[in-house]
């Protein structure tokens, strides 16, 4: 295939100076989408956000959910568990500290009262305190820092024990 010197250079589907300068302008007008039409050719644009920690505001939240433990330790007196589970109050991300430079909420061991903040859970952008709702000596710590916990998920479980 010879090219004729007369016709213009053809133009590939995509240029990659006329993309380069695209980026350039959606950068220098701070935006996070662009699309554009021309002919036969598209060109759909998206910048993504940096990811990072950044120290978001801590939300008061309601105390959390308590719910009776599973016969799993055997029933205390009056066929009622030996324990209760502190639960998560929403879908999110679980952290025992306000951040990582700084010790954890509570450890095993500790005594709580209703309104003790044990963790924070993370929803949308959002750190929510969440409080024991319970008194009582915490025995466990059933989720990993940084782990994802469902709406009623046992975060903590409490004995009632020397409380």
């Amino acid at each position: 295939m010879t090219s004729d010197p007369k016709r213009p250079k053809e133009q590939t589907a995509f240029d990659l100076d006329a993309i380069k300068q695209l980026l350039q302008l959606m950068e220098e007008h701070d935006l996070s989408e662009l699309a554009i039409e021309e002919c036969e050719r598209k060109v759909h644009l998206k910048r993504g956000q940096v990811q990072g920690f950044a120290q978001l505001p801590l939300q008061p939240m309601a105390q959390a959910a308590v719910a009776a433990g599973s016969d799993r330790g055997g029933e205390g007196a009056g066929g009622k568990p030996p324990y209760q589970e502190i639960t998560s109050p929403m879908v999110g991300t679980f952290y025992r500290a306000p951040s990582p430079e700084t010790p954890a909420y509570i450890e095993i061991g500790a005594v709580v009262e209703p309104d003790t903040v044990v963790c924070i859970v993370e929803a949308m952008k959002v750190m929510n305190e969440i409080k024991a709702g319970v008194r009582g000596t915490i025995t466990e710590v059933l989720v990993e820092n940084g782990h994802v916990v469902e709406f009623g998920e046992p975060l903590f479980r409490v004995s009632d024990r020397g409380a």
